[in-house]
């Protein structure tokens, strides 16, 4: 394990992508994007994703240029075709011209189609709270949960994102899968050579597995039994369905390296300007009381703090925006390739340290 200069990774990434042909204000967004989630602490979203981004690219099945196609319909609905783009690139254009119909209009919903994998969910409620608006992101992915009842894979992990600006302090971020763990956290234990815990996924035979490998074969299972599988259709529905993209098993996913075929992921967004609900002011003074009432709670036994969603994304951002982000080796031989494939030198570590012991 190693731990790198984040403005070293930064500069690594843009140029990788550049190189493949990438616009560099693109590739600036798609390097951010990742690169915050390194920061936050989510590494199963971050850099680790280049490598196969940059395959898929390499092997035109995303679109490096794509032609993004908006279409508003009435004063707040906002449609648009990725033209199967990088999915961070899309949907950060998408927000941003939704962001404008929200501010004049109240509310904005915006679905897409013909995307790809966009990153965190947060990032985008993130980009909302940063106006003052508050958000709700969707986005399907490749099939990776069991209909409730089965044993083989049929709806992605399908997270959900909720946003809410809270004053000078940290956002209220909210960001989960419908499924119990990320499956990028499975992807990433496979890719280390990690087992995962009991709970997390079945195997192709609808058994409890310890094994990455054979989790990502089977199924992972939804949060909360029925309830997540219930979520995660409905997740499908909107970005899915409502959005003319791809759903169900037929979201194609680009760790497959046999298939040509493009993922045609959908998402959807809900953006909400606070100020045409209530005054600004009224909404943060609600918000801190909110917040403080419940930190004040008591406690139960072994916890010191009640914490909100958003906090420890902060904490953790600040700390390695400090000392550094760390990649593990394998994920450092992989960049390094990369780097080496388009002539692009992987960055020198900042510091190395023993896992086992840190």
């Amino acid at each position: 394990m190693s731990t790198f200069h984040v403005k070293d990774l930064r500069t690594f990434s843009t140029e990788v992508l550049a190189a493949l042909g990438v616009k560099s204000e693109e590739a600036e967004t798609v390097s951010d994007a990742l690169l915050r989630a390194n920061l936050e602490g989510v590494d199963s979203h971050g850099l680790s994703r280049l490598v196969v981004y940059s395959n898929r690219l390499k092997d035109d099945r995303i679109n490096p240029a794509p032609n993004i196609r908006f279409e508003q319909r009435g004063a707040s609905v906002l449609t648009v075709d990725g033209d199967n783009g990088l999915g961070h690139v899309v949907s950060s254009k998408a927000v941003e011209k939704g962001m404008e119909l929200a501010i004049e209009s109240g509310m904005a919903g915006i679905s897409i189609k013909n995307s790809n994998h966009f990153g965190t969910a947060s990032y985008y409620c993130q980009m909302a709270c940063e106006k003052n608006l508050a958000a709700i992101a969707f986005t399907n992915s490749p099939p990776g949960i069991a209909p409730w009842g089965g044993r083989q894979a049929f709806f992605g992990t399908n997270p959900i994102a909720f946003g809410f600006p809270n004053g000078s302090k940290p956002p209220v971020i909210i960001d989960l899968s419908t499924s119990v763990v990320a499956r990028g956290k499975i992807i990433l234990a496979d890719k280390q050579g990690e087992s995962i815990p009991d709970g997390w996924a079945l195997d192709e035979e609808g058994q409890v597995t310890n094994d990455p490998g054979k989790a990502l074969t089977g199924s992972v299972l939804p949060l909360g039994g029925a309830k997540g599988f219930a979520l995660a259709l409905a997740v499908e529905i909107l970005s899915g369905v409502l959005s003319g993209a791809a759903f169900g098993p037929n979201v194609n996913s680009i760790y497959q390296e046999a298939s040509k075929t493009p993922a045609n992921v959908g998402h959807f967004f809900i953006l909400m300007d606070i100020e045409k609900f209530m005054p600004h002011e009224t909404f943060q003074q609600s918000m801190e009381q909110l917040i403080h009432q419940m930190k004040e709670t008591p406690k139960a036994p072994g916890f010191e703090e009640i914490r909100y969603p958003g906090e420890r994304r902060t904490k953790e951002f600040e700390r390695r925006l400090e000392d550094g982000i760390p990649l593990t080796q394998s994920v450092q031989d992989e960049l390094k390739s990369l780097g080496e494939a388009v002539n692009i030198p992987f960055p020198q570590p900042i510091s190395s340290f023993n896992h086992s012991k840190a």
